[in-house]
C-alpha cells in the first residue's frame, strides 16, 4: 500500500501544536498588522492543505465568527463607550440617562476615534484567536487525534472530539439544507429560510447524538478494567499533584518573583502529571490498531508553531511598544521587521508538505 504523503498523513496533534502556537503569538500582540499577518499565514496553510473531508469547511465558519466578534466589539465600544479616554470626536451619539446605581455605565455619548482604535485592536486580537482554532479543525482529523491521546484521557478526549467535530457537522449540515432548498427553487435566506433549515439541522443533529449513544455503548464506552486501590491512589496524586505544579509554574514564570522557581516546578508538575496519566491508563481497555507517527514532518510542523509563540513572547519583552501600539496617543501602527519575520514560520507547513490530488 502506498503510504499518503498528503496534508492528512501528518500527525493531527502537529496541526494543533502549530495553531495553539499562532494563537499563542496572537495573545502577545495588539498590532493590527501582526494579527492580519498571522491570519493571512493560517489562511494560506488552510488554503493550500485542507482536503475534501467535511470538518475541512469549518475555516470558513469561524472566519466568520470571528467578524462577528470583531463587528460585535466595535458595536459595544461606540454604543457604551470605551475606557480609554480620547481627544479626536468621531461622532456625538444621543445619551440615554441611567439612574444613580449605574455609574460608571453610559448609553450613547461622544465616541473617540481613540476608542475606536483600543477596541478595534482588541477584537482583532480574539478573532485571531478564532481563526486559529478553525485552522486546527480544518486541518487535523479528530478521529486520528482521538486514537492518539493516552488512555487515561480517552474518555475525556471522546468528549473533545464529539465537541470539536460540532461546527464541521453543523457547517456541512447547512450547506446540504440550503442547496437542496435552491434545487427545489423555495428560499435559503432571509428569517423563513432561516427557520425553515434550522429546524432540520437540529433534528439532525439530535438523530446524530442518539446514533453516537448507541455506538457508543455498542463499543463499550466508559468501561474500566480492575486495578489496585494503591494504583488508583498513585495516580489521583500524581495528576492532581502534577497540575498544581503546572498552575504554580506557569505563575511563577510570569511573574517577576517566581522566575527561579517558576521554571523546574514547571517541569517537575509536567514530569508527575506525565507519570500519572500513564499509570491511569491501564484503567483503559482499548488497543491501538496502526498508531499515527510522529515523523519528521510533524516535528517540523510542530516546531514552526513554536518557535512562532517563543519569538513573540520574546519580542514582547524585548520590544513591547512596538507589539502592543497604543491608543493614546493616537499614532499609525508599525510593522516591526523581526516579529513580521517570526511570524512567517508559520508557513513552513506550506513547504513541507504538498497538497493531496482531490
Amino acid at each position: 500500500m502506498r503510504e499518503r504523503s498528503g496534508p492528512d498523513s501528518i500527525h493531527p496533534g502537529a496541526w494543533w501544536t502549530w495553531s495553539l502556537g499562532l494563537a499563542t503569538a496572537a495573545t502577545r500582540t495588539t498590532n493590527p498588522l501582526l494579527l492580519t499577518l498571522l491570519i493571512t499565514v493560517t489562511a494560506y496553510v488552510v488554503a493550500t492543505h485542507r482536503t475534501s473531508a467535511p470538518w475541512s469547511r469549518s475555516y470558513a465558519a469561524f472566519a466568520k465568527l470571528a467578524l462577528a466578534v470583531l463587528l460585535v466589539r466595535l458595536f459595544f465600544a461606540t454604543a457604551l463607550g470605551s475606557p480609554v479616554p480620547g481627544t479626536h470626536t468621531l461622532l456625538t451619539l444621543p445619551e440615554v440617562p441611567l439612574p444613580h446605581w449605574a455609574q460608571g455605565i453610559r448609553l450613547g455619548g461622544e465616541v473617540t476615534a481613540e476608542g475606536l482604535a483600543f477596541a478595534f485592536y482588541d477584537g482583532l486580537r480574539l478573532a485571531a484567536l478564532l481563526v486559529c482554532v478553525g485552522a486546527a479543525n480544518a486541518l487535523a482529523n479528530p478521529a486520528r487525534l482521538l486514537k492518539s491521546l493516552p488512555g487515561a484521557l480517552y474518555e475525556t478526549g471522546v468528549a473533545v472530539v464529539v465537541a470539536l467535530t460540532f461546527a464541521p457537522n453543523l457547517v456541512a449540515d447547512v450547506r446540504r439544507l440550503r442547496a437542496a432548498r435552491r434545487l427545489r427553487g423555495r428560499p435559503d435566506r432571509g428569517p423563513r429560510g432561516l427557520l425553515q433549515v434550522g429546524l432540520p439541522v437540529l433534528e439532525g443533529a439530535l438523530e446524530r447524538s442518539v446514533a453516537l449513544a448507541a455506538a457508543m455503548d455498542a463499543r463499550g464506552y466508559g468501561r474500566s478494567a480492575q486495578v489496585p486501590a494503591s494504583v488508583r491512589r498513585t495516580t489521583s496524586a500524581l495528576t492532581l499533584g502534577g497540575l498544581l505544579g503546572v498552575c504554580a509554574g506557569t505563575y511563577g514564570l510570569l511573574t517577576a518573583e517566581g522566575g527561579g522557581y517558576g521554571l523546574p516546578l514547571l517541569l517537575a508538575g509536567v514530569l508527575a502529571a506525565a507519570a500519572g496519566l500513564r499509570l491511569g491508563g491501564r484503567r483503559t481497555l482499548r488497543t491501538r490498531y496502526r498508531p499515527d507517527p510522529w515523523d519528521r514532518r510533524a516535528w517540523l510542523v510542530a516546531g514552526s508553531g513554536a518557535a512562532v509563540a517563543a519569538l513573540l513572547t520574546a519580542a514582547s519583552v524585548l520590544d513591547p511598544g512596538a507589539l502592543t501600539p497604543g491608543a493614546v496617543p493616537l499614532v499609525a501602527p508599525t510593522l516591526p521587521l523581526w516579529p513580521a519575520a517570526a511570524v512567517l514560520l508559520g508557513l513552513a507547513p506550506a513547504s513541507l508538505t504538498s497538497r493531496e490530488p482531490s
